[in-house]
């Protein structure tokens, strides 16, 4: 598979900007930066996972470049969209609840990487998180898996949304 680099990216006119730390886009959009790995069930990667560390190749669990987006809906809470959820989703929602001081979870969107035997045994304790947070809309995508879709649908069957390429989500006006 092709990999971008920062060379090739800046050849085609892309300004490539490195931070490690939480940042806003217009519009009041935040990105998380790297998340904090705060929870007890959320391990990382499996040993197979690796990265150059400029010696040799070395199990990396962090993928410390796994960022969300965070729109905070004023008096309704937050809706996070996640890319593949490497950092873990629980991981995900606490770090940006921690960044914006909000404790309510409207919407989250994205991977929640659960699929495979070396995520499995997270898909109980992640489906028991989302549950306390009751989110009003949840929609896993690509990375979550068949079982944790499954879990998921069953515990928030009112909140859980099948997603494919090409759904749109929109707010509706209260009372509607």
């Amino acid at each position: 598979m092709p990999t971008l680099s920062r060379g090739a990216l800046e050849r085609e006119g892309f300004e490539v900007i490195e931070r490690r730390q939480p940042s806003l886009l217009a519009g009041g959009i935040l990105i998380t930066g790297e998340v904090d790995r705060v929870t007890e069930f959320e391990h990382g990667m499996p040993q197979a996972h690796q990265a150059w560390d400029g010696k040799g190749w070395r199990h990396d669990p962090a993928v410390i470049d796994d960022q969300a987006l965070v729109i905070n809906v004023r008096g309704r809470g937050l809706v996070i969209i996640t890319g593949c959820g490497h950092a873990g989703v629980v991981n995900i929602i606490r770090h940006a609840m921690r960044l914006t001081g909000i404790r309510e979870l409207l919407a989250l969107i994205g991977g929640f990487h659960l699929s495979g035997p070396a995520f499995e045994p997270v898909i109980a304790p992640t489906v028991a998180a989302l549950t306390e947070l009751a989110p009003e809309l949840i929609v896993p995508g690509h990375c979550t898996g068949w079982r944790a879709q499954h879990t998921l649908a069953t515990a928030l069957p009112d909140a859980w949304v099948q997603t494919s390429v090409g759904t749109t989500f929109s707010q509706r006006p209260p009372g509607e």
